[in-house]
């Protein structure tokens, strides 16, 4: 009997313990899961001013927005702009005797004919071999075949005349020769008042590269010392800048320059420019014209029409080309060709002083028969002459 009630009471124990562990389990799982801890935050490092060892920024007063004055916007605020300055207007030399003052620069480079043909006469006995190489001088400087023929057959004669040879002799004899040469009886007065209007209207041609605005500038100069006012055409509108040069120029003298939009038609620059040159009563219309285009349209057919389309208003007083003079002959071949489509009444041979080639004076003059009327000796605003036979051949032989 009591196996039996030991038994049981173990079984009770047994039943205890278990359910005990039953719903200590079924607690536990029912418990909300603890809240996450709060990380620790630290606040970032002070940015430094200059480099990491500098301190920590202070704090600094600051104004509040009732404290800013801010603007009413009553009125805007207006930055003046200083006043863009007028370029200075240069009072060119005077012209005449220009081509005396530029003489030297003219005989660096063609002295060389000069002495040349003086060593040749001096010789004792002038012999074929002799003239021949007097020919082949004058030649080689392009005065070209016909007139180097008349002037070694007039040599001969007046040395044959002459006899006994002094070197003052010489130098007089070929002096007077060369210039009959050149040519001193040739008008090279640049057409520029008409009797019975103003302005006198001048065109300027020329491929491009020989210095065509280039001069059309400098010959503004040339005007404007010898006491006229000058408009400017800038009918070049397919050479890149070529306006803004010619305008430069113009503005340097007080000449006013006329210009349209870039590619537009140069005969309308041109019809405009002549338009405001009656309206400004200027004594001169200088026009640039273009050296080439870039449409299909030849260039001399456009030169053509510029002529026309000016000359509704006015006649053309003078058109002057202008050649590369260390081209030599070859630029022959250009004054053909522009004289075919204009008439040209004058030359200007740009870059004189840097050729020994001074005889393709004699040479285009001959081709054209118009007069060389203007000569380039150097790069200075001032170095554009008007052309003296006798200073040139001084130049020539030298002193």
């Amino acid at each position: 009997m009591d196996i039996v009630i030991l038994a049981v009471v173990i079984a009770v124990v047994v039943l205890g313990a278990l359910g005990g562990l039953i719903v200590g389990s079924r607690r536990k799982k029912q418990l909300p899961p603890p809240p996450p801890a709060a990380p620790d935050i630290t606040a970032p490092p002070a940015e430094p001013h200059v480099g990491d060892e500098a301190e920590t920024p202070r704090e600094e007063p600051r104004r509040t927005i009732e404290e800013v004055d801010l603007p009413d916007g009553s009125a805007p605020v207006v930055v003046e702009e200083p006043p863009a300055e007028a370029p200075e207007i240069e009072i060119p030399e005077p012209t005449a005797g220009r081509l005396v003052r530029l003489r030297a620069r003219l005989s660096r480079s063609q002295n060389a004919l000069g002495k040349g043909l003086l060593t040749l006469l001096s010789r004792e006995h002038l012999d074929e071999d002799t003239w021949e190489e007097i020919e082949d001088t004058l030649l080689t400087a392009d005065v070209g075949v016909q007139p180097t023929q008349e002037l070694v057959e007039r040599l001969r004669e007046r040395v044959k005349v002459l006899g006994t040879r002094t070197p003052d002799e010489l130098r007089t004899l070929l002096r007077e020769e060369l210039i009959t040469l050149v040519g001193p009886d040739m008008d090279r007065a640049v057409k520029t008042e008409p009797e019975d209007r103003k302005p006198g209207i001048v065109m300027v041609v020329g491929v491009n590269g020989t210095g065509k605005t280039t001069t059309t500038g400098k010959l503004a100069r040339v005007l404007v010392a010898d006491g006229q006012s000058v408009v400017l055409g800038a009918a070049d509108t397919f050479r890149a800048a070529a306006a803004d040069q010619l305008q430069t120029w113009g503005e340097r003298v007080g000449a006013h320059t006329v210009r349209g939009p870039e590619g537009g038609d140069p005969a309308s620059v041109a019809f405009d420019a002549v338009k405001e040159g009656k309206e400004m009563g200027a004594n001169v219309v200088l026009i640039d014209t273009a050296g080439r285009l870039h449409t299909k349209t030849g260039l001399m057919d456009e030169l053509g029409k510029v002529k026309r389309v000016v000359e509704k208003q006015a006649p053309v007083d003078e058109v002057l080309l202008v050649l590369d003079a260390t081209t030599g002959q070859n630029g022959l071949v250009q004054a053909r060709v522009f004289a075919e489509v204009v008439d040209i009444t004058g030359i200007v041979l740009t870059k004189l002083d840097g050729t020994a080639k001074g005889g393709i004076v004699v040479a285009v003059q001959r081709e054209l028969g118009v007069p060389v009327k203007l000569v380039g000796l150097g790069e200075g605003a001032d170095d554009l002459a008007p052309f003296e036979p006798e200073a040139f051949v001084d130049a020539l032989i030298g002193e």
